[in-house]
């Protein structure tokens, strides 16, 4: 995932002020809230969870023709 810089926000400016969290969401679809200066939540619109959850059929082919590369010879060993 991307992140716009803009979109970022210390979890203690969050707490604080948490209208200005939403207000980026609202301006930017995301805020990223950072927790000892690493991402560690992510906001975003509810009607957006459902399309971002699902991962296009595309990307699941790639990521399981990944893992099944990675790890044929474990595989192959099973299925004997």
């Amino acid at each position: 995932m991307k992140v716009n810089t803009n979109s970022l926000v210390s979890i203690t400016e969050a707490n604080q002020n948490f209208s200005k969290v939403a207000r980026l969401v609202d301006e930017n679809g995301v805020a990223v809230i950072l927790k000892n200066n690493v991402p560690r939540y992510l906001v975003m619109e509810f009607g957006q969870v459902e399309t971002e959850a699902a991962a296009p059929d595309d990307d699941v082919i790639d990521i399981s023709k990944r893992i099944l590369a990675k790890h044929r010879k474990a595989l192959e060993e099973l299925a004997k």
